[in-house]
């Protein structure tokens, strides 16, 4: 990149660097007024910042074919599930399975909120739950059960064996497929435990879809035989057992594998033996948690709600207690690492400040909404949010998480695309997390003369018409040169009030 380079000023009281412990950061590129991206294409149709590839290793060649494979899977198990339900079992059985579907996505994607990834990885991950992991469970659970009755004449004992062990090996094993996929093939999106969480959640979800769809039928069918119906029948309580009480409990177990999975993607390149070994002891307690739920029945009239009220609500209490936390040290990491930028120019002096806070993210979202050209400008502020986090998450990994080998050969180019997306949403984002920071307090903004805001009575944004065109900034184009911002405490074209003063030590 054409840039001059800041000298890199290290954090207050930092002691120097031992041997292996991580390298001093590189320091952050300069921005220029009008910088350079070397890496990026001029033509804006050939933004890939990344060279193509043959044929056969295309992108578009493997989705194909996953695509396909899934779609294969999802023919078959249809056909299966159909064949054992009927009809009519099938219809009741997906109206009552699809129920608690949106609440867990919804769920699970809300935890995903400081780094929303591509939904792409959260369809493949439901759909492989949903297809693949369904079917590759359905077909390897009768088999290991027909084999075990055969071999022991005793099918009673055959049942509760493939339920309380093959069942828990073959089906956990099965989903943590998918997440060992997205961890491999999709590294770049792959950034830690929360990750993990969310890829293993989806997938969990959408096995337990597909299984209830067959419980549900089955029961639905018992109940046709024996005329039941009504809360008393064999398909209200399958519904209760299952989608009421126990929605969480396929995520539960496989969340425990996405744990492992988000551990290593934080581990160092050089440690393969946490790299490897992390996501064998998540998916192993997977097992024991889904073979102790799984055999609850055997241990007498309570022992299902003995194991539901010791074992599986405080677990889950406290894998929620961990996501929610991970959330917070993303947060954290955001705030820690995007100084550096907003000291090279790239970044206003209060945005890492509303970067790292969820409530500024959402106000900055609704302010460009109502301010600078409705859901095409909220859309871009929300891209702007996300390039600057996975921004910060590039650094933390290549100067936290490296050890002493340092950034890998392909930081550079990485960092300057991010940059240069940052650059181009600016003209909105800019304004609107400056605007976040001070009305939701995270910077201190004196009263301004004019009519009161809508949104607050605290925090004034000078210069703008409620629910008007703004009088200093013009509508922009959504990709166009940012404003610049003047140095802190002198007022410039784009910096707002004339002086602010921070609560961060990071803003001097």
């Amino acid at each position: 990149m054409s840039f001059e380079s800041l000298p890199h000023r290290p954090h207050p009281g930092q002691a120097p660097p031992q041997p292996g412990q991580a390298v001093a950061a590189r320091p952050v590129p300069a921005c220029a007024d009008e910088p350079r991206f070397d890496a990026v294409p001029p033509d804006r149709t050939k933004w890939r910042y990344r060279p193509r590839r043959d044929f056969w290793r295309s992108k578009a060649l493997r989705a194909g074919a996953l695509i396909t494979l899934l779609a294969l899977c999802g023919l078959v198990i249809l056909a299966l599930v159909r064949e054992q339900t009927g009809t009519e079992g099938f219809l009741v059985g997906l109206g009552l399975a699809v129920l608690p579907v949106p609440l867990l996505g919804a769920a699970f994607r809300w935890l995903d909120r400081v780094e929303p990834g591509p939904w792409r990885n959260l369809f493949f991950a439901l759909a492989w739950g949903a297809c693949a992991a369904a079917l590759v469970a359905i077909i390897a659970n009768s088999f290991a059960t027909r084999w075990i009755a055969t071999a022991t004449a005793d099918p009673s004992s055959a049942d509760h064996l493939g339920a309380s062990v093959i069942a828990p090996i073959v089906e956990e094993s099965a989903k943590a497929a998918a997440v060992l996929l997205l961890f491999l093939f999709r590294r770049r999106d792959f950034n830690g435990i929360v990750d993990g969480v969310v890829f293993a959640g989806f997938t969990a979800t959408g096995f337990a879809f597909t299984e209830n769809i067959l419980y549900l039928g089955n029961a639905f069918g018992e109940d046709q035989a024996s005329h039941s119906a009504g809360l008393t029948s064999t398909t209200a309580a399958t519904f209760f057992v299952r989608v009421v009480m126990s929605p969480f409990a396929h995520p539960l177990f496989t969340v425990l594998s996405g744990i492992g999975f988000g551990m290593a993607a934080l581990a160092p390149p050089g440690r393969r033996l946490r790299r490897v070994g992390l996501p064998l002891l998540g998916l192993v307690l997977a097992m024991g948690m889904h073979a102790l739920w799984n055999s609850s029945t055997l241990f007498g009239v309570y022992g299902f709600y003995i194991v539901y009220g010791a074992v599986m609500v405080p677990v889950f209490g406290l894998l929620t207690w961990l996501a929610v936390w991970s959330r917070q040290r993303e947060l954290r990491t955001v705030a820690a690492e995007l100084p550096a930028y907003a000291a090279a120019g790239w970044l206003g002096p209060a945005e890492p400040l509303a970067l790292s806070s969820m409530r500024a993210r959402a106000a900055a979202r609704d302010f460009a909404h109502h301010r600078f050209g409705g859901k095409a400008a909220a859309r871009a502020v929300a891209e702007y949010e996300a390039f600057a986090t996975a921004l910060a998450f590039l650094r933390h990994r290549a100067y936290r998480s490296a050890g002493a080998t340092g950034p890998g050969p392909d930081f550079a180019a990485r960092e300057q695309e991010l940059l240069h997306h940052l650059w181009e949403r600016k003209p909105v984002a800019g304004p609107a997390l400056l605007y976040a920071a001070g009305a939701t307090g995270r910077i201190w903004m004196p009263p301004q003369p004019g009519p009161p805001h809508p949104y607050t009575q605290h925090a004034q944004y000078p210069q703008h018409t409620p629910y008007g065109t703004p009088t200093q900034y013009a509508p922009q184009p959504r990709y166009g040169t940012p404003p610049r911002y003047a140095p802190y405490g002198q007022p410039g074209p784009a910096a707002g009030p004339a002086q602010y003063a921070p609560r961060n030590p990071y803003l001097r």
